[in-house]
C-alpha cells in the first residue's frame, strides 16, 4: 500500500481511546502502546487458527486480518492483534508474514523488516545472557559451570543452519573457554517467549532470572545467579510495549511478539491481548499454524497465564491444501481430493470441540478453486454440523469477509475451556495427553536423552510447568510425510528443554529444527530496494 494512502497513527491511536500519555509514535505510521494501559471495556476475543497448512501457508493472517474489517465494517467496534514477523521466513520461504492482498498491516515493508526493533532488542538480551556464561567461566569461574552443562544457546533471527552446532572459544586464551555451543532463531528464544507472556517489568524481570543457564548433577545456575536479569530487562524495556499499526482499510492493530507455532508458543503477546480486549468491543487474535499447535498452545499455556475468555475459534482452510492432504494436484480441478483430504479438516474441528467451543470453518479462497470443489465441502461441512463461510479478503478486503464475520458472531459465547493435561500431572503423563488427545497418536516413546531430560524436569523443580510441544506443522504426527487425518501412530520425544522463564518445558518430537535453514532459492533473492527506498518482493 502506498504510503500516502495511510493515516497517521495518531489519529488510528485517538479514534481507540487511547490517551496520548499512553502512547509513542515511532515515525508516521507506527507507535507503541504503554504495556500498562487498560481501558474500561471487556472486549470479545476471537480465535483464528488452522489446519495443517502446505508449504506455502494457508492465509492465516490475511484471514485474521480480513475478518477484523468485515467487522468493523458490520458496524462492530473490533481490531486484530498478531504476531511479529521474524526474518527468518521473509528471507527464506515465505517472503512476508503481514498479510496479503487488500487484507495486511501497514506498513507491511517496516513492519517485515526490523519494524520498532523489538527482535533485535530480544536478540541482544539473549545473547547478553550467553556472553555473561562464558565470560562468568573465563574469569575464574566461580559458579563451578562445566562447559558441557551449559543449557542456554545462542540466538539470531535467521535462518542458518550452519549456527546449529558450533565451537566457541577457538583461539588463545584470551579468546575464552573452548566449549561446544548451538543458536536458535530469535523467535524460538526463551527471552522471546518470556517478552510474549510477561504484562509488567517486574515479572519480566522475575522471568528473566528463572532462565535456568546450567545443570548438571544437583547443580543448577540460573540467569539470577549471574545477576543478569537487570540488563536485560533494561534491553527489552521498549519492547515491552505493544506495537500499534493499521490495516489495509484503517482498523487498528496490534503486532507484538513472534514465537513461531511450531517450535515456539506461537501467539501475539498477552499485554497486547489485554490491550486490545480493554480497549475493543471485538480483539481478533491468531495462533501459529494448526490448531493442534497455536491452537492448543493457545488454550493450555497462553489463556490459562491470561486469564481471559476465547469467546470464538476460526478454523483456516483452503481448498489446495485439502487436496494436497488428500494426495491430489493442487493446480487442477480434483473433488474427490477435497473430500479424502477434508479428514484433516475434521479433525481439527474435532480438536477445537475437545476445547470446549464450537468453531467456524473460514473457507480462504484462491483463484483455482472450482465451484464444484467448493460445494463438496460445503456439503461434508453441513454433514458434520459445522459451521462456515467462504472468505474472499484477500481479493475484496473487508467486503470479502462479511458473510464470514456474520457466522463468527453468531458463533460468539461465553465458553468454560477444557484444557488437554491437568498442571499437576507428571510431565511425562502431560506430554503423553497432547500427543494422544490432541494429535491423535497411539504411542509416545522417549529416547534416553529425552528421559534424562525428563529427570531434570523433575530436579529442577519443573514439574508442574505448562508443556510447549515442538514438532512439524505440516502433519497431525511428528512425520511431515504423514499427511490428512492419521490416528494411531508413535510420536517419538527426541529430547524436553526447559524454559523455566517462560514457565514450560519444550519436548522435541521427531527431527524438529530449532534452527532452521534457507532453501534452495531463497525469498530473499527477490527482495530489492530502489534509490526512493521502495521495497519490492516482501509480499
Amino acid at each position: 500500500m502506498p504510503s500516502g494512502t495511510l493515516r497517521p497513527i495518531e489519529d488510528i491511536v485517538e479514534e481507540c481511546g487511547i490517551g496520548r500519555e499512553h502512547f509513542e509514535p515511532y515515525g508516521r505510521y507506527m507507535g507503541k502502546v504503554d504495556h500498562r494501559y487498560r481501558g474500561r471495556k471487556r472486549g470479545r476475543l476471537i480465535l483464528v487458527t488452522g489446519i495443517n497448512p502446505t508449504p506455502a501457508g494457508e492465509g492465516k493472517t490475511t484471514t485474521t486480518i480480513g475478518l477484523t474489517q468485515a467487522l468493523r465494517r458490520l458496524g462492530k467496534d473490533a481490531a486484530c492483534a498478531i504476531r511479529e514477523p521474524s526474518l527468518g521466513p521473509c528471507f527464506g520461504v515465505k517472503g512476508g508474514a503481514t498479510g496479503g492482498g487488500r487484507s495486511m498491516v501497514e506498513p507491511s515493508d517496516r513492519i517485515n523488516l526490523l519494524f520498532t526493533g523489538d527482535f533485535p532488542a530480544v536478540s541482544a538480551a539473549h545473547n547478553l545472557l550467553s556472553a555473561l556464561i562464558n565470560n562468568h567461566m573465563y574469569h575464574g569461574n566461580p559458579l563451578g559451570m562445566e562447559p558441557k552443562g551449559i543449557m542456554f544457546p545462542r540466538t539470531v533471527d535467521m535462518n542458518d543452519r550452519s549456527l546449529r552446532s558450533i565451537i566457541v572459544g577457538v583461539g588463545e586464551r584470551a579468546s575464552g573457554v573452548m566449549a561446544p555451543d548451538r543458536f536458535v532463531i530469535t523467535p524460538a528464544s526463551e527471552v522471546m517467549a518470556i517478552l510474549g507472556l510477561s504484562t509488567s517489568i517486574g515479572e519480566l524481570k522475575e522471568r528473566l532470572g528463572r532462565i535456568v543457564v546450567y545443570a548438571r548433577g544437583k547443580k543448577v545456575v540460573r540467569a539470577s545467579d549471574l545477576r543478569a536479569q537487570g540488563a536485560m530487562a533494561a534491553l527489552l524495556r521498549d519492547a515491552m510495549d505493544p506495537n500499534i499499526v493499521q490495516t489495509t482499510e484503517g482498523a487498528p492493530a496490534f503486532v507484538h511478539t513472534g514465537p513461531f507455532g511450531n517450535i515456539a508458543h506461537g501467539t501475539s503477546s498477552i499485554t497486547a491481548d489485554l490491550i486490545g480486549l480493554s480497549a475493543f468491543d471485538y480483539l481478533v487474535t491468531e495462533a501459529g499454524f494448526g490448531s493442534e499447535l497455536g491452537g492448543e498452545k493457545f488454550f493450555d499455556i497462553v489463556q490459562a497465564q491470561g486469564k481471559f475468555s476465547v469467546n470464538a475459534v476460526v478454523i483456516v482452510a483452503t481448498i489446495r491444501a485439502l487436496k494436497h492432504h488428500g494426495s491430489g494436484s493442487i493446480e487442477k480441478e480434483d473433488v474427490d481430493a477435497v473430500v479424502r483430504g477434508s479428514d484433516n479438516l475434521l479433525r481439527h474441528v474435532e480438536i477445537v470441540r475437545s476445547f470446549g467451543i464450537d468453531p467456524v470453518v473460514a473457507i480462504n479462497l484462491f483463484p483455482t478453486d472450482t465451484e464444484r470443489e467448493l460445494k463438496a465441502l460445503e456439503e461434508i461441512l453441513d454433514s458434520h454440523s459445522v459451521r462456515h463461510a467462504r472468505s474472499d479478503v484477500y481479493a475484496k478486503g473487508g467486503e470479502g469477509g462479511i458473510a464470514l464475520a456474520q457466522e463468527v458472531l453468531r458463533s460468539v459465547g461465553d465458553y468454560t475451556i477444557r484444557r488437554a493435561y491437568d498442571r499437576n500431572m507428571d510431565p511425562r503423563e502431560k506430554i503423553e495427553a497432547i500427543a494422544t488427545k490432541v494429535y491423535g497418536a497411539g504411542r509416545v516413546t522417549f529416547t534416553e536423552r529425552a528421559l534424562s531430560d525428563l529427570r531434570l524436569v523433575e530436579s529442577t523443580g519443573m514439574s508442574d510447568a505448562y508443556v510447549c510441544m515442538a514438532k512439524t506443522q505440516y502433519s497431525l504426527s511428528d512425520n511431515p510425510a504423514l499427511l490428512n487425518a492419521p490416528r494411531g501412530f508413535e510420536v517419538r520425544i527426541s529430547s524436553i528443554s526447559l524454559s523455566a522463564g517462560a514457565g514450560f518445558i519444550v519436548p522435541m518430537l521427531g527431527d524438529i529444527m530449532t534452527m532452521p535453514g534457507l532453501p534452495k532459492v531463497p525469498a530473499s533473492e527477490g527482495i530489492d530496494v530502489d534509490e526512493q527506498g521502495n521495497i519490492t518482493g516482501l509480499s
